[in-house]
């Protein structure tokens, strides 16, 4: 049976892309832009910490309205907050580092909105069967925006003098953020039943047996990880080239792996092979960060980059499918689909903030680029802990017929 994706999901896949165009012309710059005006990495830290903090508050709290009235116009309020986060930037200029913990609580807001309806909408608007190949164009639209974005932004930065590619690349990035939201428009209202349950995440991960537990802990040590690499790698880049167009040159070699990976596991990648598949990719991920070990140029790095990209569909499609069969396999489990999408997230949020609370530590001693290197190797090993956690559900007999 040829398994396809309906009109909304389409749709919806259009909206990511706008959004996650826009965060990569822009996203992948913005800690270079505050790094230029002060060379700090607890700096960045801090304003890492400050996004994580208020994305896992406002997935909680925006929970009650996703549930209860319209998970729509989170996802356009998400948009919008997001595009006004950079026009904030582009008026502070370089005194934007001034202002770390409100803006980071900005964007981590924006993202929060943006990212809880979708996930919910991804939830509605796909099953089992076609939920590794929605997955599957979610990650190849991030690649293509990958190629197409940082390198884009790189170019015109290194083009222009003083601050004004910065700018101009915030400026495109604003704009594109309001496309997203008339875009969204398109999206049919989904219906709401239900009430909100706030303590609901914390109920299913203390059950005795729940297959949440598992599944919390591998996404808390996936966290570990992404916290921390989410900024820092990007900024080695720069560090080691001082050039924007190298760090554009990165990202766009990295996204072309990465969209011919992600279209080769969205097209042949299926449930039983989830298990083998995420180990296979833990492996690789650990072992693409060895050659830093030697030495941290951009030539250990783009190997670090190109292997990640290759692993990286492997390690994430059955993390991700995973737990959104948990939630489509009982009729009760999709009635608290909102709950465990909160869950979600806020597991991944205590793993990111455990990398990062190590990291601002290190950094606070006065860091040398061979302790960030070994700090790199140590936090890119939780991906074989989080494999450790879900080997079980991941092989697992089936518990029925998912009801989605």
């Amino acid at each position: 049976m040829k398994i396809s994706l309906g009109r909304q999901s389409i749709l919806l896949l259009g909206v990511n892309g706008l959004f996650v165009l826009a965060g990569a012309l822009s996203g992948t710059f913005l800690n270079v832009y505050l790094w230029k005006s002060r060379p700090d990495y607890a700096m960045l830290g801090w304003f890492t910490v400050s996004q994580q903090l208020a994305l896992g508050l406002t997935f909680w709290l925006a929970g009650k309205w996703v549930k209860e009235h319209n998970k729509m116009s989170a996802l356009r309020l998400g948009t919008a907050l997001s595009g006004i986060f950079y026009m904030l930037v582009l008026w502070a200029g370089p005194r934007a580092v001034d202002w770390i913990w409100p803006l980071g609580i900005l964007l981590g807001c924006a993202l929060g909105l943006f990212w809880i309806a979708f996930n919910v909408v991804y939830f509605e608007v796909t099953d089992r069967e076609n939920r590794d190949l929605f997955n599957g164009w979610v990650g190849l639209l991030g690649s293509m925006t990958g190629i197409i974005g940082p390198w884009f932004s790189g170019l015109i930065i290194s083009k222009m003098a003083d601050n004004s590619g910065y700018r101009l690349i915030f400026t495109v990035s604003l704009v594109i953020y309001v496309i997203a939201v008339v875009f969204s428009f398109f999206l049919k209202k989904r219906k709401v039943s239900g009430t909100y349950r706030w303590s609901e995440p914390w109920q299913q991960l203390s059950r005795s047996g729940s297959e949440w537990r598992p599944l919390g802990l591998g996404l808390a040590a996936q966290g570990v990880r992404e916290g921390v690499f989410a900024f820092l790698i990007a900024l080695l880049v720069y560090v080691a080239t001082e050039q924007e167009y190298k760090l554009g040159q990165f990202s766009l070699i990295t996204s072309a792996v990465a969209l011919v990976s992600y279209w080769m596991a969205g097209k042949w990648f299926k449930p039983h092979y989830r298990s083998k598949g995420m180990l296979t990719g833990a492996i690789i991920l650990f072992l693409v960060l060895l050659p830093l070990i030697w030495k941290v140029s951009y030539g250990t790095l783009l190997i670090m980059g190109v292997g990640s990209a290759l692993a990286m569909p492997l390690y994430m499609l059955p993390m991700i499918a995973a737990g959104f069969d948990l939630m489509g396999m009982s009729g009760e489990n999709v009635e608290k689909r909102v709950e465990l999408v909160v869950l979600r997230e806020l597991c991944l949020m205590t793993g990111r903030l455990a990398g990062l609370a190590v990291f601002i530590i290190i950094v606070m001693n006065g860091p040398s680029l061979r302790t960030l290197t070994w700090l790199i190797v140590v936090l890119g090993a939780f991906p074989l802990v989080g494999w450790v956690f879900m080997r079980k559900m991941l092989v697992g007999p089936e518990q029925g017929k998912p009801a989605s």
